[in-house]
């Protein structure tokens, strides 16, 4: 009957030791499935412990068959040993003695019952450990996808910078251009000016005329005297955005990057592309926005739609 018990219990899923325990404890299936699911929380070697030191039992007397155990601190009354030792383990109480009242044995429909109960909580019980590790899975899931979104937050923030850095390279680049123009061109007039006058010189030497003294040079106005308009080194913007228009005045090196970005930093807007209706032209995308205002036929003024 024993090794049946033990077998059946297995099959269902319990631990092989604590099966042994409760085979050994309970008297058939119910009591055995009774006894594990009271103890499911206390660990094994609490229960192992338990077995080795057992309860106090007072004896009854010679020639009296023990029946049962009765507790004497409460006075409930238990089937076997391992009732009493989980009814101790429990409530405390030490002082038990053997009874000679039998307690009543369950019928066999009364057994099945119990049977039947004791199998469903057991189902309850692991469809509630499968709920929670549902759950567990799912938070295991939140906590991957905000890794996700994170890590591409990072990688849009790297992206942008790098853009940042990119405009700022190309700028510098044609700033460095237009400053070698400059004294390319300041050599060219500078060799001009030496050739005529030695040229000049020469003629006066052949007529017999003294060499006139060259007269010190009226210094160039500066660039600054002019207009910037008339040198379209500016760009006037009328930016429409869903908030009303927005005036600009900027450099005509300045990128359409760069101005989203002014944008998103003044006014909080986020820009994906500008769009001109006068001629029809639509601005997006790292080639276009890396054009400057010049480059983009926007100087010395346009208006732009930004979307």
């Amino acid at each position: 009957m024993s090794s049946s018990v033990l077998d059946q219990l297995l099959e269902m899923g319990f631990d092989k030791s604590r099966a042994e325990l409760a085979v050994k404890k309970s008297d058939g299936l119910p009591d055995a499935m009774d006894w594990l699911e009271k103890t499911q929380d206390t660990p094994l070697e609490e229960l192992l412990e338990e077995e080795k030191s057992g309860t106090n039992v007072e004896k009854v007397g010679e020639g009296t068959i023990a029946m049962s155990l009765v507790c004497n601190e409460c006075g409930k009354k238990f089937r076997n040993q391992g009732d009493a030792e989980f009814h101790a383990h429990k409530s405390g109480h030490t002082d038990f003695a053997e009874s000679t009242e039998e307690v009543a044995p369950l019928s066999p429909e009364e057994k099945k019952k119990r049977l039947d109960e004791l199998r469903d909580r057991l189902k309850e019980k692991k469809a509630g450990m499968s709920k929670v590790e549902k759950e567990e899975q799912k938070r295991n899931e939140q906590i991957r996808q905000k890794a996700t979104r994170e890590s591409q937050d990072m990688k849009d923030e790297l992206q942008r910078k790098e853009q940042l850095k990119e405009a700022a390279k190309k700028r510098q680049e044609r700033l460095d251009d237009l400053d070698a123009k400059k004294r390319i061109k300041a050599k060219i007039d500078a060799d001009k000016e030496e050739r005529r006058r030695k040229a000049e010189e020469a003629k006066a030497a052949r007529e017999g005329r003294s060499i006139p003294v060259a007269a010190t040079p009226a210094p160039a106005p500066t660039p600054a005297a002019s207009r910037p308009a008339a040198t379209h080194n500016e760009a006037r913007l009328r930016l429409q955005t869903s908030g009303g228009n927005i005036m600009k005045t900027l450099p005509a090196d300045t990128t359409l990057f760069e101005v989203a970005q002014l944008l998103e930093s003044e006014n909080g807007l986020t820009v994906t592309k500008f769009v001109q209706n006068f001629p029809r032209k639509v601005f997006e995308g790292n080639l276009d926005l890396g054009k400057t205002l010049k480059e983009a036929g926007l100087v010395p003024s346009a208006a732009l739609i930004v979307q």
